[in-house]
């Protein structure tokens, strides 16, 4: 994967040393010669990760850093300082201040490339969340940016998998008075207990007995519900190699045994800072989604969403050669179920008609709140008699169990008219089978209710 390194130095040689790595392992690269030079190469989204080393004039890589994440605007961005800084001291500063990682002069290349496409590979699911949250503001959410720089990271569930007992209880001691930790001494039980609790992090040991810890990274990367857990390994100082491994397997960060408790800390802070924000831009996203084509009251798709999909279905049927059919239901008398119990009454009728529905008819099929009481379904690949005979089945379904409403209190006899319409000709469109079967419907109600009919044309 490419990507954009910001390589920041006020020393040209250094600049030019890292230059000449990094677009070896073919990224491109721009280079600031100071710390306001790289905020405003930050601020015009002109990189995706900065390489900064600490000991500039003016301001430092701390500051530096401190301002990038401050930024909501650039608070995404992965900071790695590079620097002759040895002392724990000064590795948990730059920690503190929010870098991703802190490499030491003079740098291995390979853990330096490594710790690159890394970052980058992470960042490219951010950046893929962020463009995705920020059309949200358009639908009234506000700055979905700014309100994931915001998360809060105090707080937390880390489930640690260490097989030692004396490391666990050193874990459990550091990390206890931040966050919820549970222990798990059984690699083999450690996916299941991770897939139950769906912690905030997971911390793994790589010197699990008679067990592969990079395995255990592997299978919660690969789940659905454990695919975006923040993952940190402890690795031995001569484990490179399964360190690299590791990264490249997606875990988030390492720690070198022995483990410093306040780096520690300063680590598992950082990744929790980092998940958060990737769970808010995905709340933001998921809730954008659900109110564009969801109707709140029901579930079922909202008249926005069907409006755009019919006729894609009505085309591509046509296209293919193929049949497509459509229903609209609406609740016989439902104005007097209002009337007579309230409109929470009335909106519980609603919600368990739109279940009933739902579960009578196919994964495939369009299901839409119309309107009101009615609701379209749009069925591909349905001949005009199928879908008759499924939506007398969605009418005895209807009649043949009373509804609950007032939390169970009160039960209401309810029934549906339906009216079906099919393609008959090519130059059908949604607009005219929903006529179609608006008229059929007219036609049940005008009937008797509690019928299905199938509109004339179309029989």
């Amino acid at each position: 994967m490419t990507a954009r390194i910001l390589v920041v130095d006020d020393l040209l040689p250094n600049v030019k040393l890292l230059e000449a790595r990094l677009t070896a392992e073919y990224f491109d690269v721009v280079t600031a010669m100071s710390g306001a030079e790289a905020l405003a190469i930050c601020a015009q989204g002109q990189c995706d990760l900065v390489l900064t080393d600490v000991m500039m004039p003016g301001m430092d890589g701390f500051e530096l850093c401190r301002r990038i994440k401050a930024n909501p605007a650039t608070a995404h961005l992965p900071v790695v300082m590079v620097t002759a800084l040895d002392q724990p001291s000064d590795r948990l500063k730059g920690l503190e201040a929010g870098a991703d990682d802190f490499l030491t002069k003079p740098v291995n290349e390979i853990a330096l490339i490594a710790r690159v496409r890394s970052l980058v590979r992470l960042k490219a699911v951010v950046d893929e969340l962020r463009s995705r949250a920020l059309s949200s503001r358009d639908l009234g959410f506000g700055d979905p940016l700014v309100q994931a720089a915001a998360a809060v990271e105090q707080g937390g569930s880390i489930l640690v998998v260490e097989d030692r007992a004396s490391a666990s209880e050193r874990l459990t001691a550091t990390l206890s008075p931040h966050y919820t930790v549970t222990i798990e001494r059984d690699p083999q039980q450690a996916l299941f207990v991770a897939t139950d609790m769906e912690p905030d992090l997971v911390i793994v040991s790589m010197d699990l007995a008679d067990f592969d810890g990079l395995r255990i990274c592997s299978q919660l990367r690969s789940l659905d519900r454990t695919r975006h857990i923040a993952l940190l390994v402890l690795a031995e100082a001569d484990d490179n190699s399964r360190v690299l491994r590791a990264l490249d397997l997606g875990v988030n960060d390492y720690l070198v045994r022995p483990v410093d408790r306040n780096e520690l800390i300063a680590r598992v802070r950082t990744q929790l800072r980092r998940k958060r924000y990737a769970d808010r831009l995905r709340e933001t996203v998921h809730a954008s989604i659900e109110l564009a084509i969801v109707d709140p009251l029901t579930g079922l798709h909202n008249r926005r969403y069907l409006d755009s999909h019919f006729s894609g279905l009505v085309n591509e049927a046509l296209d293919r050669g193929r049949p497509l059919s459509v229903m609209v239901l609406d609740v016989d008398r439902f104005k007097s179920v209002n009337d007579t119990h309230g409109h929470d009454a009335g909106d519980d009728v609603l919600k368990e008609f739109a279940q009933r529905v739902r579960r009578s008819v196919r994964g495939v099929d369009l299901v839409a709140r119309f309107g009101g009481e009615e609701i379209v379904v749009v069925m591909p690949d349905t001949p005009i008699e199928t879908a008759r005979l499924a939506a007398e089945r969605i009418r005895e379904k209807v009649q043949a169990e009373p509804f609950r409403v007032h939390r169970g209190r009160v039960t209401i006899t309810v029934t549906v008219s339906i009216g079906v319409s099919a393609i008959e000709t090519l130059e059908e469109t949604a607009a005219s089978l929903l006529k179609r079967a608006d008229e059929a419907l007219y036609a049940a109600k005008s009937g008797g209710r509690n019928r299905v009919i199938v509109n004339a044309q179309a029989a």
